[in-house]
């Protein structure tokens, strides 16, 4: 899903009656502005286009139907409300969009409708935590995480309540065109633009805590160390088989996997916003060696750290293998 001026990167948020306004307002600042013109093109549809009802008191004009899914390299779904599922041609209009390669992503509580539509079956999503339970109830094949601030599923992704939306989308930036650009949406919109945490971000606990949330930030903090599950397990206070189950239920990865990709991630930072040489990076992030950092890049991003500082440079989008 690249992008170039001459060819934008596609993104068109699906507009259910009864739509959260806030949370397409997110979606329309963050890849609607007009800065953002070279990197996105950002459209609204809806099944009946029109007036469509929103959750405030106005109703928004839509131009376009769901036709304009078909042409969408990502697809944004905002909350909406009563939670009853969308239509049956809506739910067939997604599946056929992520079937022809593009990503979706949902906004709070449009969770719901990605739910429904069966692609979330058997992978980890988060919704608000206010409807966790009526989420269970419904989509019990959903791995549900109402702790989290988003999941990246690859090219599914779920933010939780409101704001979430927005480190959800800065998140989606970054992996398109990386964190100089997610930086200048998040300097537009007065936000963090990585809130701290990594890629499993987590909000202040609203039920009871597992004991894995400091563990987390702990991690993250001691990542340019060796750790080993044994450390991360005696951190938390658990015995280390409990440890690595809670981990895995709250993750949908193992301890070593999850401290492997904020390594990484903090690496491609590390390489778009210093000078540093390749091998004082790899040091820093606890990959030890330029060698082994090479190793990683190759694996996950197809890309060799200096050819990704080059492209990062030039403001290319980064590629899939």
């Amino acid at each position: 899903m690249s992008s170039s001026p001459s060819d934008p990167h596609r993104v068109v948020a699906l507009v259910l009656p009864g739509v959260i306004a806030f949370d397409l307002a997110i979606a329309a600042q963050a890849f609607g502005h007009q800065e953002q013109a070279d990197l996105y093109r950002f459209d609204v549809c809806a099944p009946h286009p029109g007036h469509v009802a929103t959750q405030s008191p106005f109703t928004i004009d839509v131009a376009s139907g769901l036709e304009a899914l078909e042409r969408a390299d990502t697809i944004v779904v905002p909350g909406f409300r009563p939670l009853v599922d969308p239509p049956r041609e809506v739910l067939e209009a997604l599946r056929a969009a992520y079937a022809r390669g593009a990503r979706i992503a949902s906004v709070c509580i449009g969770a719901f409708a990605l739910a429904a539509t069966g692609l979330l079956d058997g992978h980890v999503a988060t919704t608000h935590w206010r409807e966790a339970a009526e989420f269970r109830r419904r989509f019990p094949a959903v791995r549900l995480n109402p702790d989290v601030l988003y999941v990246d599923n690859g090219r599914l992704l779920t933010s939780a309540g409101l704001s979430a939306g927005i480190d959800l989308c800065l998140h989606m930036i970054r992996q398109d065109h990386g964190a100089a650009a997610a930086s200048r949406v998040a300097r537009y919109l007065v936000v963090a633009a990585h809130r701290p945490g990594g890629q499993a971000q987590f909000a202040s606990q609203v039920s009871e805590d597992d004991g894995l949330s400091a563990t987390f930030g702990w991690m993250v903090g001691e990542m340019h160390r060796p750790l080993t599950v044994a450390q991360m397990a005696r951190h938390a206070g658990m015995p280390e088989r409990s440890f690595a189950r809670k981990f895995r239920a709250r993750t949908d990865m193992t301890p070593m996997r999850w401290l492997a990709t904020q390594r990484l991630l903090e690496a491609q930072r590390l390489l778009e916003s210093t000078p540093l040489p390749v091998e004082d990076i790899a040091e820093r992030t606890g990959l030890g060696t330029a060698a082994n950092l090479r190793l990683h890049m190759a694996r996950e991003l197809g890309t060799t750290p200096t050819a990704y500082r080059k492209s990062r440079a030039a403001g290319e989008p980064l590629r899939a293998s």
